[in-house]
């Protein structure tokens, strides 16, 4: 059990270093309408193949993208499997703050107790 936890997390300590980047959370977002060459990936962002191919190893090492070498292109495909261990270490906390913001509201829509001063002079006894 220890040991299952401990590749788990890992896994998404690589799955979240690798989000961490913009320009490879934009790939993935790309890659999210289907797969692109290496050559695709780069173009947005102006950056040399092997730029490009640094950003694309990183994603690969956290198992969020697969590569397949088809002659001299290269195509990337994104693996969703992983982005949802990811997802469902979050909804931990998304279930966290949902708790802790109803409970807010209710105490928000409670209504407000009626506060009357005990030292302010009461009629005509200034």
């Amino acid at each position: 059990m220890v040991e299952h936890m401990h590749i788990a997390g890992s896994r998404l300590d690589h799955v979240f270093h690798a989000l961490a980047d913009p320009t490879r959370r934009a790939m993935l977002q790309s890659l999210a309408s289907g797969e692109r060459t290496v050559s695709e990936l780069a173009e947005p962002f102006a950056m040399s193949l092997a730029g490009a191919s640094k950003h694309i190893k990183s994603l690969e090492a956290a198992g969020l993208v697969t590569r397949d070498i088809r002659g001299r292109q290269h195509l990337c495909r994104l693996q969703p499997d992983r982005l949802a261990e990811a997802h469902e270490w979050l909804s931990f906390y998304e279930r966290f703050w949902t708790e802790r913001l109803d409970a807010l509201d209710a105490l928000l829509r409670q209504p407000d107790r009626e506060i009357v001063p005990s030292s302010e002079p009461k009629g005509d006894d200034r």
